[in-house]
């Protein structure tokens, strides 16, 4: 009875003991649940007060960095007001700016007098300030401020312009040019911790011409406010047209929007009365740092005591958890670790394939010219007896050659590739060689696809520019290529040139266009194609290789040199790309000497377009030659008839006997000298050249403008004085043609120059340790009648020239990468040899090491000259009749 007592009693203080943990508890979690409620209150106050504070610090910082431009611009007008009043008191002005130095912010400055339309500048240059936009309207201290604009120096630029007046009167007008660059010193290098972006945009161009250091992703230069729009994803309509309103009328605008899946804060801040604005985004998270810290430091002080509270009243809970959570934490570190190999794994992965595609593309962009070198080589050999296909195709054998050199030297500048960056190098060059040579590689491309290529170049002015040229093959190539692969074989592929109003007379602005009627693409893909790896996915085009790369190099092209890029395609229908092009024109270009001397100062062009017609009259518009159009046969021997004199068309009957000798002895013709006639099979175009080369001398050549798919043209080519000219028409290719007549014509009559430069009777020291190459230069040496005497090794050049009387080598060709010695160390040697001759024999370096750093290693060494492989023949002549002094 006892025993049924205690157990009862036990039972009674077990659920007694049970009654009181619950109260407890619930107690607990009720203190738990009050704390919490304080904690997110009190969070939640603190977050809305610091996010607002937050927005008035960035406003502040906006304002600051605002009142700092602002403050530097007004310095820059007060400066140039001050030197405006200085020009006028001073006897001098032109004097006075042309001896002016520039400095870090102001880089030029022009004078213009009142009533002139050109001035002086200090840079040298004729100045016109045709090419300044000042239309915006905008002013900085009462002086207009110009639109920006990329300036000689390929930086972003702005002009003010100040009137310079002498006695109230205005005797001329002051510009000076300011760069961007200049900001970037004065402003911070940024701020919330980095995490801010921030761009100086131009308000009439949208063009991001500034981003200060430490601030942005990409360089200004690539970006404008419909990029800013697509990177960030702000496509909503309205908020688009509240953004360009604020933009009109120079306001400040702030506001919302998920940017790279983080919400942040967007900012548009008009500085200078809205001529430029300060454009970026601060996200949220950054802007909320404080308030987030002030909550953390709370939440952990009240989470310190709760636990010491919680430890207390649920000390005796602890013993029988504490294993469950040691093992809990012990399977979550597990899992975490596993998660970051995997990660890891994952990274690794895409760094292989990320190097796998690209060495991919570059096997695609090297396999394109050297598709057309191969191509052209297997016609050299099957049309060896025809000495002007073997011409041509050397020449475009050539031009690819050099293109795959320029890929292979890109491929080898590790830094380019790793930093994403490519330099342009502007030259001249003529629209001429850019199409010949595009024509070379992407022909062969479509005739072994059976596919119609069509060239067409119409509304030219100038075809001498400057230029990357070897960037705009790129592009070309690009487009191109991806038209043959992406469109099916008997499609048709047109490349485009076109020329469009001109900007500034400086400048040529042009559109390429390049479309076909291939397979397509999807709108969905149309979003993404410029965006790198990315290529259209469907059962047609995935048995075309690629790597996704070439539409993200082209556009990073594009940008780079200030152009535009867009693309329009539908699925089964074909593709159109799109892209807007300037380049400055070189000064000078008309060479009118080559005319006078050519004895050509009128032309008869025969062509029934008469557009294409108008376009090589605009061409040849600088030339100083008369061009005149007849558009029939009827018209043609009109035209003939009265630049000759004669009151009717040509007749041609039996006086045509005593018209034969004044044919063969042309001094009293006084008439066209030279006929352009553009080939139509279909129109007897070989009846009309028959016809003109009975009513005209024999001097005078006719030249037929041909297609690339013409027939029939062999049978005018037996016309006497008669050749051909491709088209499309080009004045380069024109005067190149002219030329190559009138030198057969005078190696008929006249020996060969002997004033050219010859090897001839030299005999030089090789060190080439490749067999192929050291054949190739002794063949070359050999048929210019030079000779040369090849050794292995840099050690081995030095002991043959140690053991060499003195002159017995004019000159010494050093390769570089040779086994034994390399050519920088033998240089070396040979110049310390105690020899009269040791430091003055020219030594050239002729090596595949071609980048700028290489050339420079070889002159430390002691070489006199840097030739990079493949050997130049013509070069090297020059640079051995530079180098080498010896008597005839």
């Amino acid at each position: 009875m006892n025993n049924d007592e205690e157990k009862r009693a036990e039972k009674k203080r077990n659920r007694r003991r049970q009654d009181k943990g619950f109260p407890l508890l619930l107690s607990i979690i009720l203190i738990f649940s009050i704390f919490g409620a304080v904690i997110f209150s009190v969070a939640h106050k603190i977050s809305e007060e610091m996010s607002d504070s937050a927005i008035q610090n960035l406003s502040e910082s906006l304002e600051l960095m605002k009142g700092t431009i602002e403050a530097i611009l007004l310095k820059e007008a007060e400066f140039q007001k001050l030197i405006a009043q200085e020009i006028a008191e001073i006897e001098d002005p032109e004097r006075f700016v042309s001896d002016y130095n520039r400095d870090q912010t102001m880089v030029k400055m022009s004078l213009i007098f009142s009533g002139e339309e050109e001035g002086i500048s200090n840079t040298g240059d004729t100045f016109t300030g045709e090419e300044l936009d000042f239309s915006s309207g905008g002013t900085i201290d009462g002086l207009p401020v110009s639109r920006s604009y990329v300036n000689y120096m390929g930086t972003w630029a702005y002009t003010i312009k100040c009137p310079v007046e002498k006695d109230g009167r205005e005797i001329a007008t002051l510009y000076i040019e300011y760069v961007y660059d200049a900001l970037d010193r004065s402003l911070p290098d940024g701020f919330y911790n980095g995490q801010a972006m921030l761009y100086i945009m131009d308000s009439q161009s949208e063009r991001f011409v500034l981003k200060p250091k430490g601030m942005g992703e990409r360089d200004a230069g690539h970006l404008n406010l419909e990029d800013f729009y697509r990177a960030n994803n702000i496509q909503e309509e309205g908020l688009r047209a509240e953004v360009s309103e604020c933009v009109r009328n120079g306001d400040n605008i702030l506001f919302y929007h998920n940017v790279q899946r983080k919400d942040a804060l967007n900012y548009m801040w008009a500085v200078n009365g809205g001529t430029i604005y300060l454009i970026g985004y601060v996200p949220i998270e950054a802007i909320q740092q404080e308030g987030r810290t002030v909550n953390q430091n709370i939440f952990i002080v009240i989470m310190v005591m709760l636990v010491a509270f919680f430890l207390c009243c649920t000390l005796y809970y602890f013993n029988q958890r504490q294993q469950e959570r040691i093992r809990r934490e012990r399977e979550a570190e597990r899992e975490i670790h596993n998660q970051r190999l995997a990660e890891a794994l994952q990274a690794a992965q895409i760094a292989s394939n990320s190097k796998t595609t690209f060495l991919s593309n570059m096997s695609h962009d090297i396999r394109t010219p050297m598709n057309a070198v191969l191509g052209f080589t297997m016609l050299l050999a099957k049309d060896a007896e025809d000495p002007v296909k073997v011409r041509e195709y050397t020449k475009k054998i050539t031009a690819s050659g050099q293109h795959l050199l320029s890929l292979i030297n890109d491929v080898l500048d590790v830094s380019k590739i790793e930093s994403g960056k490519v330099v342009l190098t502007v030259e001249e060059f003529t629209l001429n060689d850019l199409v010949s040579s595009v024509d070379a590689i992407i022909r062969p491309m479509a005739q072994a696809r059976a596919q119609n290529f069509h060239v067409e170049v119409t509304g030219i002015k100038h075809e001498y520019l400057l230029g990357d040229e070897t960037r705009i093959n790129q592009i070309l190539i690009n487009l191109l290529s991806n038209s043959v692969k992406y469109t099916p074989e008997g499609g048709n592929i047109w490349f485009r040139i076109i020329g469009l109003k001109q900007r500034s007379s400086q400048y040529e602005h042009f559109r390429i266009e390049v479309e076909d009627d291939g397979y397509g693409m999807t709108p969905e893909y149309l979003e993404i194609i410029f965006d790198a790896f990315t290529r259209a996915e469907n059962s047609t085009t995935n048995k075309v290789q690629g790597t996704g790369l070439g539409m993200a190099i082209t556009k990073n092209i594009v940008e780079l040199m200030g152009g535009t890029i867009d693309v329009s395609s539908e699925v089964d229908q074909g593709t159109l790309f799109k892209v807007e092009l300037e380049f400055r024109i070189p000064e000078g270009r008309a060479d009118i000497q080559f005319w006078e001397k050519s004895g050509i100062s009128s032309i008869l062009l025969i062509d029934g377009d008469a557009e294409s017609a108008e376009h090589i009259q605009v061409l040849m518009k600088d030339t100083g030659i008369r061009v005149d159009i007849a558009f029939s046969e009827e018209e043609a021997m009109r035209s003939i008839g009265q630049c000759r004199g004669e009151d009717s068309q040509p007749q041609l009957s039996e006086e045509s006997a005593g018209e034969d000798d004044r044919r063969q002895s042309p001094g009293g013709y006084n008439g066209y000298d030279l006929i352009l006639l553009d080939w139509n099979a279909s129109a007897n175009s070989v009846g009309i050249a028959e016809k003109l080369r009975e009513i005209l001398p024999d001097t005078v050549p006719v030249l037929l403008l041909v297609s690339y798919d013409d027939t029939g043209v062999e049978e005018a080519l037996r016309i006497k004085n008669t050749e051909m000219l491709a088209k499309p028409f080009f004045v380069s290719a024109f005067k190149e043609k002219i030329y190559e007549m009138q030198k057969g014509m005078q190696e008929e009559t006249t020996p060969k120059d002997a004033g050219d430069v010859t090897l001839a009777g030299l005999h030089f020291l090789a060190a080439e340790d490749n067999e192929i190459n050291a054949e190739i230069l002794e063949e070359i040496l050999s048929i210019e009648g030079a000779g040369c005497e090849v050794v292995e090794n840099g050690q081995q050049a030095i002991e043959r020239f140690s053991k060499a009387a003195e002159g017995e080598f004019d000159a010494i060709l050093m390769d570089v990468q040779m086994p034994v010695m390399n050519g920088y160390d033998a240089t070396r040697a040979i110049r310390a040899l105690e020899r009269e001759d040791a430091r003055t024999i020219p030594i050239i370096a002729m090596t595949a090491n071609a980048f700028a750093e290489d050339e420079k290693e070889a002159l430390d060494a002691g070489m006199n000259v840097h030739l990079a492989k493949p050997i130049d023949i013509d070069l090297l002549k020059k640079v051995i009749k530079q180098c080498i002094k010896k008597a005839p």
